[in-house]
This record gives structure tokens, sequence and C-alpha cells, in this order.
């Protein structure tokens, strides 16, 4: 039995798919204008922690992700520049190749975490057809209103909008959220924008309503129905999607096809740095390769954050992930010299499996595992530790292939002679010299061993 905190329902419920075998999930994927930061990436660690917890559970999983590469403007009011037609004028390149260049990029990272691929990826540009097929159902079901910059989506009209994020649409400021320009309501939003002037944009395509590009809110729609059908199981992001992005794509969805879009809603909270978000706004971001290069790995990253639970605040910098390394080193350390007796400790499998299955409490299932390494009676630790592996996907058993600089290899070299020659003042002093380089030598019968310290 498995339970998640649903979004829409407020509380934990016990999770039944609309299939007993297979479960559709769709989770909000990246605008493509640029690296995707550790903050941005959180919610992938947390959609893949969510995908291998089902295949724990036996089930299939059909794992829709959308890429963003048009219609994303710089205010979710629908105002400003499209991010993506923005980074190709100051980059000085095509809008495409900005997409594939952050895409490939993104992919590489995802790699990196131990991210399994999605089922699907779908790009909004290859599916303007489906957009616009939406946008004509809508305007068929009197949804739509024509404004001189676009066609927008009524939200009057649609009787339980705001109610994923529980707004309160009387006591919204125009001011706060949005200005209204030639809008009727607030809560208005686009589903299709008009060209300012033909040519000027790189990305703009022929519609019933004139020249022009989705609104950012449809693609999601359009592209999770086409893939998952019209009512689907999970929809996941990030809480800052709650009140716009996912409670427009219920509203035109739901308006669409008069059927419940989404059965349940899984929000990841912000990575946050002294308490604030971390944001591309505020500056001093890192990227994945950033925190390689300062000597972080990336599975020590996906470690520190399944020490947190995905629903909450997690706080971060680099003594923060000091901590999260030693601790996932000494972890790897200690599995590395564990034997194998082939066998299943069931009595952990279930301890982990009732912690994983609770909204996916990956603290309280990390400690599980701790326990189980340091339970000296315990049998069936390595078959136990693979199996609790497939769901928090951090490489416990993969063998680290270190590259040893040919000046460590020499210094090892020069301490086994002087070993041999029983020289132990030498053999000490060369041993300190290899740890001030950051390695670290351990002496074992077949001869030494030499790794990262």
């Amino acid at each position: 039995m498995i339970k998640f905190y649903n979004t829409l329902t407020r509380k934990k419920e016990v999770f039944k798919p609309l299939n007993p075998k297979e479960v559709g999930v769709y989770s909000c994927g990246p605008t493509v204008y640029w690296y995707q930061t550790i903050g941005n990436l959180k919610a992938y660690v947390f959609s893949d922690l969510l995908k291998r917890t089902l295949l724990f559970n036996g089930y299939k999983v059909k794992h829709v992700i959308n890429v963003t590469d048009v219609g994303h403007l710089t205010s979710d009011a629908d105002e400003g520049e499209d991010k993506m037609e923005k980074a190709a004028k100051e980059e000085g390149k095509t809008a495409q190749e900005i997409a594939d260049y952050y895409f490939n990029f993104f992919k590489e990272d995802l790699k990196k975490l131990n991210i399994i691929e999605p089922n699907v990826w779908c790009k909004a540009t290859d599916h303007i057809k489906e957009q616009i097929e939406l946008i004509k159902k809508l305007e068929k079901r009197g949804y739509t209103y024509k404004t001189s910059d676009g066609i927008y989506f009524d939200t009057s009209k649609f009787k339980d909008y705001g109610k994923l994020a529980k707004l309160d649409i009387k006591g919204l400021k125009a001011g706060k959220r949005i200005d209204i320009g030639e809008k009727k309501s607030k809560t208005d939003f686009a589903l299709w924008k008009f060209s300012e002037e033909k040519g000027k944009r790189q990305q703009e395509w022929d519609s019933p309503w004139g020249l022009g590009f989705p609104g950012w809110h449809i693609e999601c729609s359009a592209m999770s129905m086409k893939y998952l059908g019209e009512h689907f199981d999970i929809h996941t992001g990030g809480v800052d999607h709650i009140p716009v992005h996912h409670t427009n794509e219920i509203a035109q969805s739901q308006a669409a096809t008069n059927k419940k879009f989404v059965n349940y809603w899984l929000h990841e909270n912000f990575l946050t740095t002294k308490g604030e978000k971390v944001s591309k706004s505020k500056g001093g971001l890192y990227t994945v390769s950033g925190l390689e290069e300062k000597g972080y790995g990336a599975m020590v990253y996906r470690y520190f954050l399944l020490t947190g639970h995905y629903r909450k605040l997690i706080d971060f910098s680099l003594e923060i992930l000091d901590n999260a390394k030693n601790s996932y080193q000494r972890l790897k350390n200690i599995v590395s010299q564990i034997a194998d007796d082939k066998k299943l400790n069931q009595v952990y499998i279930k301890e982990f499996e009732k912690t994983i299955n609770d909204d996916l409490n990956t603290p309280e299932a990390i400690q599980v595992l701790w326990k189980l390494i340091r339970d000296e009676k315990a049998t069936g630790k390595i078959q136990t530790i693979k199996k609790m592996d497939k769901v928090l996907g951090l490489d416990l058993l993969k063998k680290e292939e270190l590259s040893i600089p040919k000046e460590i290899q020499k210094l090892v070299h020069e301490r086994e002679e002087a070993r041999r020659n029983k020289d132990w003042k030498k053999s000490d002093e060369i041993r300190n010299k290899i740890k001030e380089l950051g390695y670290l030598v351990e002496d074992a019968s077949d001869g030494a061993r030499v790794k990262k310290a």
C-alpha cells in the first residue's frame, strides 16, 4: 500500500491507479533556454524517486516529461519576452540551436544524477497541432475570448478555478499577480499569443486566430493528454507551479474534456540557502558541473537531497554538502567491504518498504539502510542493499574507477620500495605527502590500495 500527499485534497491518500498494472505519470519539464541549476534538478530527482518507488512496488510506469522550447514568457502574467527568443538573441544563435544545446546538457546532468529517462520526451514545438486543436475545443465550448494580443481562457466560466491552489480569486489584486489590461478577469490566461510583427520572432505558426505561438500552459495539457489520456494518475512539479501553471492546466483540460484531469498532484518544495529560495535571479547558483569542479560528485548531491523529504524546504550550502559527502563516502566504503551471502533480509526490506511507501519518506528509508549496515547480526546485507538502492538510485554497489595521476603512482611505488627496505620513516613521509596531494594509501595483503582522500 502506497500513500501520497495529494496537493488537490491536502492530505495523504492511498494510491489507487486507474490501471492496476501501469501508472501514468507526467512531470513538468525544463524550459531549455539556460543551464538547469541544482535547484531545478531537485524536481527530477524527486520524480525519479517516485518512478523508482512505483517500480519497486511492481507497477509498470509510463513517464512523460515535456520540454518547453517556446511560449514561456519572462512573466507568468503572459507578459515579457519569450525566454527562448531572448536567449537566442543574446547568444546570437537560432532558438532551435539554443533548445538543442541546453536540452542535451540537461540530459547529461540527469545521467550523472542516475535519473532514469522518461518513456516520452515531448517538445512543445513538435506539438503545435495538438495545442491548436485543444484551443479549438475550448473555443467551441465557449471558454475563450479574443484580445488585441491573443486568445485567452475565461476563468470566470470554469466553476472550480483555483481549487488546487485554494486561491482567493476575489482577493487577488491585479497588480500583484497580473496586470489586467484587456482581460476580463485577473486570472485569465493566454492560450495563443499573436505575433506583434510577422518575421520578428523566430518561432511563429499559422493558426485559425492568426500568426503567433502557444501560451505556456496549453502545451502541458495537450501533450500529457496525448500520451497518457484525458484522465491519468499522477502529475508532478514544483510548489511554484501550484498557483498558476497547474491551476491553469486543470482549468483548460477539464473545460475541454468535461472529465477529471489528474487524480494525484505531487509537488516538491524549494531548495533554499539561508532560508531563501535558490533562484537564478538571486545569483550564486550551482550547476551539477559546478559542484563537480568543487569536488562534489553528482551522487553526493543526490544523497544530500534524499536525506530531506521532498515536501520540505531543504537548505543548501557547501558546508552542509560536506557532511553529505562524508556520509555518502563512508556508506560506500562500508558497503564495499561487506561479503555477499546471496540472501535477502526480508525484515529490513519490509521496514524499508513501509517508509518509502509512506509518501516517499527518504530520510527514514536512509535510516533503515544505515541500521541494516550497522546490524552485526543481520544476514543478506548486499542483496538487501541492492534492492533498496533500486529505489534510492545511489550506486552504492558500483565500484569507482579511480584515475591515479602519474605523480601519485610514482610516490606509491617509492613507498613500496621503502617498506620492502624496512625504511618506515621514509614510508610514513611519503604517505603524508600523498595525503597532502588528496589521496590515501591503504596497505593490504595483495599490495597498496589508493583512493581519494
